[in-house]
């Protein structure tokens, strides 16, 4: 009976840790996701306090950092001391904050910068800051529904340009060119600031990782998770670029190629990942060393034939 207890607690455990990560994984990438989209208005506001609640203390910095305050008693003195920590990520800003509380700290902490009421909540509320009055309101059927996640979708297609001749033809096609390349660029972007986000933690253990080091450029995974590059681009006059975000870096990288990359170099430095890689490595160098010593043997028995016949040749 208390082994198939200590089995079910075991499971639910399990199951418990699994519901978590797969909680945070997903709150985190929403969270990102937000962070992406307002990236640019938050640098302009010049960053926002989203909590100041003593003890309690949160809030962005223009590059999208957070700044999260800690209050505890020194053991020693018996005084309380406050400090401030950077949380860079938001996988580690998940792990600290409800994902419904920082939500709701951004939508009020923009109200009240702008210096409007608090957000109404119940129906009269909701109406009355609208302007409507009760009696003309009307319910929302399944086709008002419908029509609503049609507009949503016609709102995401590209707008393809009437043609007449072939040169119009060719100069929608060349917007819609450069507008998908805008899309795929972005939709790259996301890629890998999804992959940093999920990141964070493994490479504070790993620390900064090289990916690629050359004449004209340098990639590196770094400890907090951030990929970060400096390349040489041909119309740069000599002068190196460094890219840190990943709108900059799908500019010169492939996603596909950079996460390759990153696996073939954690496979370098720990053989143990991919063991087959390191068994084609050594069988790779015996080939060669066959190779090597098969060109050996030929050459020793072309110089034996030479000096056989220098001999030959000085017999009377």
């Amino acid at each position: 009976m208390d082994v198939n207890r200590n089995d079910m607690l075991s499971e639910l455990a399990s199951d418990a840790v699994l519901e978590r990560g797969d909680f945070v994984m997903q709150a985190t990438a929403q969270l990102a996701r937000f962070l992406d989209r307002n990236r640019e208005r938050i640098g302009v506001l010049g960053g926002l306090t989203l909590i100041d609640d003593e003890p309690d203390y949160l809030s962005i910095a223009p590059d999208c950092t957070f700044r999260v305050r800690t209050r505890y008693e020194d053991p020693d003195s018996g005084e309380w001391v406050s400090e401030t920590e950077i949380v860079e990520t938001a996988s580690e800003l998940i792990e600290l904050y409800n994902p419904a509380e920082v939500f709701q700290a951004f939508a009020e902490a923009a109200r009240e910068a702008a210096g409007l009421a608090a957000e109404p909540t119940a129906t009269d509320d909701l109406l009355g800051t609208a302007g409507v009055p009760p009696e003309e309101t009307f319910g929302l059927g399944v086709d008002d529904a419908y029509a609503g996640a049609a507009d949503e979708w016609a709102a995401g297609q590209p707008v393809v340009a009437d043609a007449d001749d072939d040169e119009s033809a060719a100069l929608a096609l060349y917007n819609l060119a450069l507008d998908f390349q805008e899309r795929s660029q972005a939709n790259e972007a996301r890629i890998i600031d999804q992959f940093e986000e999920a990141v964070a933690r493994l490479s504070a253990q790993l620390g900064d990782l090289i990916i690629v080091d050359d004449d004209d450029e340098r990639l590196i995974l770094t400890v907090t998770g951030r990929f970060r590059a400096e390349v040489l681009p041909e119309e740069g006059d000599g002068r190196w670029r460094e890219l840190t975000e990943p709108e900059d870096l799908v500019e010169f990288y492939d996603p596909t190629d950079v996460f390759g990359d990153l696996a073939d170099t954690l496979a370098e430095a720990f053989p143990s990942l991919a063991p087959e890689l390191a068994e084609e490595g050594v069988e790779g160098e015996s080939a060669d060393e066959g190779e090597e010593a098969e060109e050996a043997e030929e050459e020793g028995t072309a110089d034996g034939e030479a000096d056989e016949a220098r001999e030959d040749g000085q017999r009377p």
